[in-house]
């Protein structure tokens, strides 16, 4: 436990956002997005890669780029090795004799905040510091082609880029379907497409106006203009993806009361003290809460939903929900929404979830006293105690979100 409390103090966190539009008329994306955190060592791997044409064939191709690309660097392969490794197995289209997929990797230490980026034929990827696109040193790369026809070896090149990364870094990929939209669309502002340096232009745009815009919304409003230069009909499989570096923004969930009445004072020391988000879910604990802090609960009676109980307000507390159902909800949301964003609905349920999206540090601290009411045989059968649910929501955002989570149980 003190490892993972270690973790969930780094000074800056490495937020992942990910939106991309298939190619229009495709019910598939060509372009793959991958990511994951290897927790025990502050490591974090994201792969873009774009297969060749669209749908299920790129899609297929694209996959399998990314996973093998994922995979190698969790094995802790070296980098530049795997890049050999997947361009030598890559399949190479005969009429092109180009690769049938190409792939970004980024491999981020988070402790140290040192990354090496290795890129293979897709565009170059962007680093804003300051606001500003600043310049990376690239090494071109020798590649072994051991597997492949040495006479007639693949075209294009293998990057690679080593980056110490500062407070509000963001490093930006994404795939050509991006630098090329509008060609032939909007001739007239971009006759070759949008390009890297009008990507470039805009992202420094957006930043400017937001400057601690999520990685998530910047991936969005950058795919959304893209689609905006097709004419609202994408030419190609648009995918964005961002990591972005600041410090980690905090949240506390607080659900069910403590299995000993004695705890009810430690519960509100730490709501009281705890700097960041603060959300309460469930009627009981926040009377615990509303006592301990000696502050008012009150009902508005707005944004009501038919099949869950309205949100209420403390001095102090962000969001006052309903306890189990209320979590239930937010189960689904996470399970089923990926990243997508769910800001159009106003539940207390997509209110959480968009509370959780904006934070990096998750806290839960869960009572574990019973609550009569869960044991009516007449309730819903996929309505579970609050512990099972909490592991729930915990497996998702850790795997799924990217986020630091602790949870500790009274």
């Amino acid at each position: 436990m003190s490892e993972k409390k270690e973790r969930l103090q780094l000074q800056y966190f490495f937020e992942v956002g990910v939106y991309n539009v298939n190619k229009n008329g495709k019910f598939c994306c060509g372009d793959t997005f991958m990511s994951r955190k290897r927790q025990e060592e502050n490591r974090l791997v994201c792969v873009l890669s774009d297969g060749l044409g669209s749908g299920v064939r790129a899609n297929i191709l694209s996959t399998m780029t990314a996973s093998m690309a994922l995979n190698f660097c969790l094995c802790n392969e070296p980098v530049v090795r795997t890049a050999n490794i997947i361009k030598n197995t890559l399949p190479i289209d005969s009429t092109r004799n180009i690769s049938y997929s190409t792939f970004t990797i980024a491999d981020v230490d988070a402790l140290t905040g040192t990354g090496k980026i290795v890129e293979y034929d897709n565009p170059p990827f962007l680093l804003i510091r300051n606001g500003k696109v600043v310049q990376v040193e690239k090494e071109l790369l020798d590649v072994d082609y051991t597997f492949t026809d040495e006479e007639h070896p693949p075209v294009g090149n293998v990057y690679l880029s080593h980056i110490d990364f500062q407070p509000e870094d963001r490093l930006i990929m994404f795939s050509d379907g991006v630098v090329q939209s509008g060609m032939g669309i909007s001739s007239a502002n971009m006759p070759f497409g949008w390009g890297v340096d009008g990507i470039a232009a805009y992202a420094e745009r957006v930043i400017a106006q937001n400057p601690t815009i999520s990685a998530q919304e910047l991936a969005h409003d950058i795919v959304t203009r893209a689609v905006f230069n097709d004419g609202y009909k994408s030419k190609d499989d648009i995918t964005c993806g961002i990591v972005y570096i600041r410090s980690p923004r905090r949240l506390l969930l607080v659900s069910g009361p403590p299995f000993d009445d004695s705890k009810d004072k430690y519960l509100g020391k730490v709501v009281k003290e705890f700097t960041g988000k603060k959300v309460i879910c469930g009627g009981t604990t926040s009377k615990i809460i509303s006592k301990q802090l000696n502050e008012p609960i009150e009902v508005p009676l707005t944004n009501l939903s038919p099949d869950m109980p309205p949100a209420s307000i403390m001095k102090g507390i962000d969001l006052i929900t309903e306890g189990i159902l209320t979590l239930g909800k937010l189960s689904e949301l996470l399970e089923r929404k990926g990243a997508s964003d769910v800001k159009g609905n106003k539940t207390p349920a997509h209110e959480i979830f968009n509370l959780l999206m904006q934070s990096d540090c998750i806290y839960f601290l869960i009572g574990t006293k019973i609550n009569e009411a869960h044991q009516d045989p007449s309730l819903p059968v996929e309505l579970e105690i609050r512990r099972n649910v909490i592991k729930r929501i915990e497996k998702q955002l850790t795997e799924k979100f990217l986020k630091e989570v602790h949870v500790e149980f009274l």
